[in-house]
């Protein structure tokens, strides 16, 4: 067997669940059950009316495991298209009443942060960003001061996909009400991970997606409070509320409610898990690798259980990366790459971290696959992945 061969046959160690997860057996099992089904939703003969029945009980379960109305519950393709419309939706709805700020975290997924700068320089709006500390939490002093009768829309994620962090989004939620704005949180890395409660937030919208908690690519949900008012961004067939158009994939919501359901039911322990096995990593990467620096916060609270996001001093996360994925392991760089051009991560910057080390940090994000030999693994590669990179950026 070759060297390629053998690499290629050895089991990679995954460590990147934050930007997308394994299916669960389940969720394959209810999708591959719908695949065969013949009948669109919105028919009215009996092979409609039964797709129909399908999707409106997955309805039903999606919202009784995260708090919500069925009827609160618009099926989407996913994430960035329910951020989409949360933000254009509820600032169209409400730009005529002269409430055109909107007011999103600095550290928010580029869903939000995008869709907001388009509000901005094509729409008219004015968008404040609010400051994080240093760990990533919001600023809800600064917050307070930009949130008044002129905001439109408030956007503060749930939990950050880049160093976990979570926010504080039941006290945004009562700053917008207070405001009369409409408020909105990018749940996305927290349902299914942590507890989430819709009703109990008090907020008015809220996004979330199958890929993240173990259902498939392509369908996601957005809750939409009864009485919040959204402009619809995609026209059509009139479909979800008149909100939302499109024919819905039965098969995909099926395993969307199916990852949904076992990822709520199991949570406690697996979230009790997961997070016993991001404190293992943790000390024994700290240990391996001396000046290791941890981005994010300490506090259980205040952070998911499975994402870990470290910066490497004196080398190239990219490098680092590189050196990984050819021993076996997966991970994701803590910067993001536009246009070919590699940016020091927004969400690293936001925090206060200088741009050389937000280019030398890594997020190792743990899951439902995930276990100790995973740990041992990265803990084995990654000495020698940092040495090495910190040795060619020497003759950079």
């Amino acid at each position: 067997m070759t060297a390629s061969a053998a690499r290629t046959a050895r089991p990679r160690v995954y460590l990147d669940h934050a930007a997308t997860t394994p299916m669960l057996p389940e969720a394959v099992a209810a999708m591959t059950r719908e695949l065969t089904r013949v009948g669109n939703p919105s028919a009215l003969h009996g092979s409609g009316r039964d797709a129909r029945r399908v999707l409106e009980e997955c309805r039903e379960l999606v919202a009784a495991r995260v708090g919500a109305a069925p009827g609160e519950v618009l099926f989407t393709s996913g994430g960035t298209e329910s951020d989409n419309l949360a933000l254009k939706g509820a600032y169209w709805s409400r730009r005529d009443r002269d409430r055109r700020r909107v007011v999103v975290s600095a550290l928010e997924h580029h869903a939000v942060l995008d869709s907001a700068a388009w509000l901005a320089s094509a729409e008219g709006a004015e968008l404040d960003l609010v400051p994080v500390d240093g760990t990533g939490r919001l600023d809800l002093d600064a917050a307070e001061q930009l949130v008044d009768r002129r905001t439109a829309v408030v956007s503060v994620m749930a939990a950050n996909n880049e160093v976990g962090t979570r926010q504080p989004v039941a006290e945004v939620a009562a700053l917008a009400a207070r405001a009369g704005a409409v408020s909105h949180s990018d749940a996305v890395q927290a349902v299914g991970h942590v507890p989430v409660d819709f009703a109990a937030s008090g907020l008015d919208l809220m996004t979330f997606t199958g890929h993240k908690l173990g259902g498939p690519v392509g369908v996601g949900a957005l809750l939409a409070r009864r009485g919040t008012a959204l402009t619809s961004v995609q026209h059509g067939g009139g479909q979800e509320r008149d909100v939302r158009s499109g024919t819905l994939d039965v098969a995909g919501v099926a395993g969307f409610a199916a990852a949904v359901e076992v990822a709520v039911a199991g949570l406690a322990a697996e979230e009790a898990r997961v997070r016993a096995l991001r404190a293992e990593l943790l000390a024994a990467v700290t240990a391996a690798v001396p000046g290791s620096t941890l981005h994010g916060s300490t506090v259980p609270e205040h952070c998911l259980p499975g994402v870990t996001n470290l910066g490497f001093a004196g080398c190239a996360a990219d490098a680092v990366l590189m050196l990984l994925d050819a021993a076996g392991i997966d991970c994701s760089a803590g910067s993001a790459c536009s246009a070919g051009v590699a940016q020091p991560s927004h969400v690293l910057t936001a925090m206060g971290v200088g741009e050389t080390d937000a280019r030398s940090s890594l997020r190792f994000s743990l899951g439902h696959t995930s276990t100790r030999a995973d740990v041992a693994a990265l803990v084995a590669a990654l000495p020698e992945a940092v040495t090495r990179a910190r040795a060619a950026a020497a003759f950079v």
